[in-house]
């Protein structure tokens, strides 16, 4: 068996697609791919000097994690994000995200992480940085809270929201309100107040896709317009 041309041992497949991975994945969540964009795996392949073995492989995983839509006829693309999507990833977040950082709280773990993460945002020079240390610091305030399972449910959920904060960000740059709803949220966690520091996690999520997507808000009220509507028609054929 003849040895390499180059003397370097052949890169394996799945380092391969770890390459292709976390730099497709560094591009959606930064801006460079943007939502809708056509992901050919051709194209791709030559970008990064890969065959489309890894290429697919990436892709495939970017689709499980929410990152990627892959049709039969028409390929793979990013994600779009609208009401509908951004409404979903943060109905779940404020199901899970607030009770996990109440168990952190409790259990007094340290915050360190999250102060890091909030120096980082503070310093980026651009959304796209921002949007990426903002997703470190939600997950510094969960990741301690003693559960295994809620905090691969949140990590499964972690790079959906951040797609959605660099793009909302592109045309309502209001990060600078999100980090000082931030830092009141650190204020609480590290004082203790594990109750208020939930409602205000609770009330920062709900706040910025109210904001970045109104028809949400709207949509959420129709739905419990409708609700008590059949319910007051039960009642009134009871």
């Amino acid at each position: 068996m003849k040895a390499p041309l180059s003397g370097a041992a052949p890169v394996p497949i799945p380092s391969r697609t770890q390459f292709v991975l976390e730099h497709l994945t560094h591009a959606i969540l930064t801006g460079g791919l943007a939502p809708g964009t056509a992901l050919v795996e051709t194209e791709l392949a030559a970008r990064f000097g890969v065959s489309k073995t890894p290429v697919r492989e990436a892709l495939k995983t970017l689709a499980g994690r929410g990152l990627v839509v892959m049709s039969e006829y028409r390929g793979a693309a990013v994600r779009a994000v609208d009401a509908d999507m951004a409404r979903a990833v943060y109905d779940v977040r404020l199901l899970l995200e607030p009770e996990a950082l109440r168990r952190t709280v409790r259990d007094g773990a340290a915050l360190a992480a999250a102060h890091t993460a909030l120096g980082r945002a503070d310093e980026a020079g651009d959304s796209a940085e921002r949007s990426l240390a903002n997703r470190d610091f939600h997950r510094a305030l969960y990741l301690p809270c003693g559960n295994p399972l809620l905090v691969r449910m949140l990590d499964d959920l972690r790079d959906q929201a951040a797609l959605v904060s660099s793009f909302v960000w592109q045309t309502l740059p209001s990060w600078e309100r999100e980090a000082e709803e931030h830092r009141l949220i650190l204020a609480a966690a590290e004082g203790g107040e594990a109750d208020r520091a939930g409602e205000l996690l609770a009330g920062h999520i709900r706040g910025f896709v109210e904001r970045a997507f109104p028809e949400a808000r709207a949509a959420e009220a129709g739905d419990e317009t409708t609700g008590t509507g059949e319910s007051d028609e039960r009642e009134a054929s009871a």
